[in-house]
């Protein structure tokens, strides 16, 4: 017996990968109705109502109710997690711990999960295959482009589009585009037809045999 085989203890039992994890019970009753808005019977969609009220937790501003929001941002978080440690190397390609500060990543991370858990239930690999090879790269870009070096092993940094954003919904700027759609809004409608103002004719009335101008009073031959 070597002497690295006498000292080292034996490892624990961990799997390679870890399993993509699952939504809770609120997310997962919204992923069924939107089912039923697509794929169930007209008394089913009746009973739903309106899909368009439905939430999709791929879009998180459409998840109203506080108890499906808190377990949307529970998933998301999990999923974060998870892609991190699965799926990332090196550190330029990590998902910042203050993610649910960047508006942008908030957005793209609902909708790469929602993928992922599509691709998953899916009865074939060729759906995980194009999350591999398009949307899980695609959304790394993305990151790195609009991330650049901020948030990088340190604290929140502040949004640095912060001050011409505030611009851009100032209210001066505000009423520079308002005049730019009203003239649009003017380029639509027809020309106006100048008015054609028709000559002055005295009003004339006979009295007593005379013509009376009945505007001024004056008496015409």
């Amino acid at each position: 017996m070597t002497e690295h085989s006498q000292t080292s203890s034996p490892e624990q039992p961990r799997p390679l990968v870890l399993r993509f994890p699952a939504a809770g019970r609120r997310v997962e009753q919204a992923y069924r109705e939107l089912d039923i808005a697509l794929y169930g019977s007209e008394e089913e969609k009746k009973v739903l109502g309106s899909p368009r009220a439905l939430a999709r937790p791929w879009d998180p501003p459409t998840c109203t109710d506080p108890d499906l929001r808190a377990e949307v941002w529970q998933w998301l978080e999990a999923f974060v997690i998870w892609l991190n440690h699965e799926y990332v190397w090196d550190v330029a390609g990590m998902i910042p711990h203050c993610w649910p500060r960047h508006p942008h990543l908030v957005h793209e991370i609902a909708v790469l999960a929602d993928l992922r858990r599509r691709a998953g239930h899916a009865l074939s690999s060729d759906a995980l295959e194009e999350w591999h090879r398009y949307a899980l790269p695609a959304f790394g870009e993305r990151m790195r482009q609009r991330m650049k070096s901020h948030c990088e092993d340190k604290d929140h940094q502040a949004w640095p589009a912060h001050g011409r954003n505030a611009r851009h919904i100032g209210a001066g700027a505000a009423r520079e585009r308002d005049v730019v759609f009203q003239r649009d809004l003017d380029s639509t409608r027809p020309p106006r037809t100048p008015a054609v103002v028709e000559p002055m004719t005295p009003r004339l009335r006979l009295v007593d045999g005379v013509q009376v101008d009945v505007e001024t009073g004056e008496v015409r031959d």
